[in-house]
């Protein structure tokens, strides 16, 4: 029992992590966004961020997709 609550708390600080990732993301989104409808040339260091933030994001994704799995395998 004490796995599968820790999975489920694993779980959920995930789903924190990434919405904490996904609202700094939308900042330089918006950062970017404002250069293509100017049509200027964005900041590499706002596109940089958008990536590097872009990748964390899947990474926990593809993180609570395997704890995920673990939690499946446990309720079989």
């Amino acid at each position: 029992m004490s796995k599968k609550s820790n999975l489920k708390k694993a779980i959920a600080e995930s789903e924190k992590e990434i919405e904490n990732l996904e609202k700094r993301r939308e900042r330089s989104q918006s950062s970017l966004l404002g250069s293509y409808v100017n049509q200027t040339k964005p900041d590499e260091a706002d596109v940089e961020y958008f990536n590097v933030l872009t990748e964390l994001i899947e990474l926990e994704r593809d993180n609570i997709r395997k704890l995920t799995a673990e939690l499946n395998s446990l309720d079989k």
